[in-house]
């Protein structure tokens, strides 16, 4: 079970843009749980977005078992530094997902 928790969603002007990203990060919650459906624990898929003067910064993190999973991308388009960064996602929590699946085989005495 993957919850997720979406952070300063307020900071997004247009309502479009709010709605869309909303949509993206439930499908990448989808994902996820897709993903991680005979993971051990319960996962907490956080996004978070700030805004500065011109630019926005979304960051997201998954904490797992052996660490804790946090990427951010900035952008001057909202969406488009959403795509990039879920994107980026899904390849580290994969990756992430294989080495604790092998992490038994480098722990073991040899």
């Amino acid at each position: 079970m993957v919850k997720l928790n979406v952070k300063n969603l307020k900071e997004i002007d247009e309502a479009p843009a709010r709605e869309k990203l909303t949509e993206w990060a439930e499908k990448e919650q989808q994902f996820l749980e897709r993903l991680f459906k005979n993971y051990g624990k319960e996962l907490t898929f956080e996004i978070i977005i700030n805004k500065s003067s011109a630019t926005y910064t979304v960051s997201a993190s998954l904490n797992m078992r052996s660490k804790t999973l946090l990427m951010a991308e900035e952008d001057r388009d909202v969406l488009t530094a959403a795509h990039k960064l879920f994107d980026l996602f899904r390849q580290e929590a994969k990756k992430q997902k294989e080495l604790e699946r092998k992490d038994y085989l480098y722990k073991r005495k040899r």
